[in-house]
């Protein structure tokens, strides 16, 4: 028989004793007078299934050592692997509330020898936050960084007098908000279901599972945050592009209000400016501007709009400005725990974290609106 056999019939031998002694528990407490001679039989029952969950368990653990010292050295030789049985095993540990000893952390590059183990480890942390699979594309226009607690001046740079900022916008932000911006520390969590199928599987295919549902809620809290149109709660408006208090522009049609928005920037941002859109407002204004005509459709987005485009269908309404402006800040001490859906039988692999996001500068955007029709 097979490991991962063996280890899904000591998992059901292990649900059957369960259900046993639960039979048990509701008998012991029934006033029917029959109940204790269905006691004896249910513990009979209970007596055999524990004989064999030990025999069998005894056989899992001895199979499990003994691949253990055959793929120790692979696992040794090799940087990947020996991640991947960390990360796994990390997983496994947690969802079986089982002790993550300190080899684990090491094998995922935390050498943190202080106790600290309630974190996830710092590579495994870096990794989640910093290769998403679900994409938003502001990470590769925005800043995103990973330190606690951390303060940044609202400027890059400054002379010896503040002659130079010319956009009255900014001059009157950076006097009413401060020169410096501070990063908070607000807590999400992201759960990824793991069937016993999956946690019993290849270290591999563990690891690219969990890290990959891992990475997919974090980028997907990111977009939300971002674009978030609803009733935004007031300690977290600052995040939403949509409820910062950033200028709109408006126009007769989207292009006009676009280009305006641009233009409306100080040149220090124009410079710099790059548009965030939906992917079906673009097709919209090519359809106006095209008129019949098939050649803009084979033209650059930036070409058509004057500056770079990203597209993302979470914006709801362009945003246009420099995106070195907005910035996401997570906090190091990310931590993991886990819970199981009784209903379903599958474990949650949950990972708690704290970030914000902040757009340092909202005189460094605009946001692009079509007029509202004459009633």
């Amino acid at each position: 028989m097979k490991l991962y056999q063996m280890k899904q019939s000591l998992f059901n031998i292990g649900e059957e004793i369960q259900d046993v002694n639960e039979k048990i528990a509701e008998k012991a407490a029934s006033p029917d007078p029959k109940a204790s001679g269905e006691i004896q039989e249910l513990q009979k029952s209970a007596d055999s299934l524990q004989v064999r969950y030990d025999a069998l368990n005894k056989q899992v653990k001895e199979k499990e050592a003994e691949q253990s010292q055959k793929a120790k050295p692979e696992i040794d030789d090799d940087p990947k692997a020996k991640y991947n049985h960390g990360f796994a095993e990390l997983v496994r540990n947690t969802i079986h509330k089982e002790a993550v000893g300190p080899e684990i952390y090491q094998a995922l590059g935390d050498e943190n020898t202080t106790g600290g183990n309630k974190f996830l480890p710092k590579t495994v942390s870096t990794d989640i936050i910093t290769e998403p699979a679900v994409t938003n594309p502001l990470r590769d226009i925005s800043v995103v960084s990973q330190i606690p607690n951390l303060e940044i001046p609202r400027l890059t740079f400054t002379l010896d007098d503040d002659g130079f900022i010319q956009d009255k916008e900014t001059a009157k932000e950076i006097q009413a908000k401060g020169d410096t911006v501070a990063f908070g520390r607000n807590k999400f969590k992201v759960y990824v279901g793991v069937s016993e199928t999956v946690l019993l599987g290849s270290d591999a295919d563990l690891t690219a599972y969990v890290e990959q549902g891992l990475k997919n809620g974090v980028t997907q809290k990111e977009k939300n945050v971002s674009f978030s149109t609803g009733e935004t709660e007031e300690p977290l408006k600052h995040m939403s592009f949509y409820s910062a208090g950033i200028k709109s522009v408006t126009g007769a049609d989207l292009y006009e209000a676009i280009t305006q928005a641009v233009a409306d920037l100080d040149e220090a941002y124009r410079d710099n400016a790059q548009i965030v859109m939906a992917y079906k407002d673009y097709l919209t204004i090519i359809k106006t501007l095209a008129n019949g005509s098939t050649t803009l459709y084979n033209a650059q987005p930036e070409a058509v709009l004057g500056k770079p485009v990203v597209f993302t269908d979470a914006a709801t309404t362009p945003v246009v400005g420099d995106f070195a402006y907005s910035q996401y800040n997570y906090d190091i001490n990310t931590i993991y725990d886990q819970d199981k859906d009784v209903k379903t039988g599958i474990n949650q692999f949950v990972l708690t974290a704290w970030f914000d996001h902040v757009i340092k500068l909202n005189s460094a955007f605009r946001l692009a609106k079509v007029k509202a029709p004459k009633a």
